[in-house]
């Protein structure tokens, strides 16, 4: 993989025209690609700790995450990595796998939580996550929840 340059902004610091792009890209494999009509949107990217990270290229958002305080106002207090999505042009580079590494590095001072899907518990395992629960359907796609204990 070529070296890309890791964005990472808030939401109200994107340009609209980037900002599009990025939910285009996370409806495009969610909602159109697997599948699952359900609500994208879901209000927490103007949360105000949430982070927007993605790679260009070639033209494209070639992969994004969010990150974003999880469970905010409780003692168990952590990070939340999630809306993990790569074109399908870019796939198998390694874009998501490096957004992955910076996201973990900025979420290092708590736990982390994802809700995988059930096919890429190894992949996300590779960071360090362990699963921390039972399976579970989302919208029809069987998930795992795990947890990333001390991200150092």
């Amino acid at each position: 993989m070529t070296e890309h340059e890791i964005q990472r902004s808030h939401i109200t610091q994107i340009a609209p025209e980037t900002m599009y792009e990025l939910l285009r890209l996370r409806v495009d494999v969610f909602v159109v690609e697997q599948e699952c009509p359900y609500p994208e949107l879901d209000g927490r990217d103007l949360d105000a700790d949430a982070q927007q990270w993605w790679i260009e290229a070639e033209g494209d958002i070639a992969s994004t995450v969010r990150t974003l305080r999880d469970n905010v106002g409780t003692p168990e207090q952590g990070w939340r990595i999630g809306r993990v999505a790569t074109h399908a042009n870019h796939r198998g580079q390694g874009y998501a796998a490096v957004l992955m590494r910076a996201a973990i590095e900025h979420c290092s001072d708590a736990p982390i939580n994802i809700e995988a899907q059930a096919h890429l518990e190894q992949w996300y395992a590779k960071f360090g996550f362990a699963r921390c629960g039972d399976d579970f359907l989302e919208d029809g796609i069987p998930h795992l929840p795990m947890r990333l204990e001390h991200a150092n």
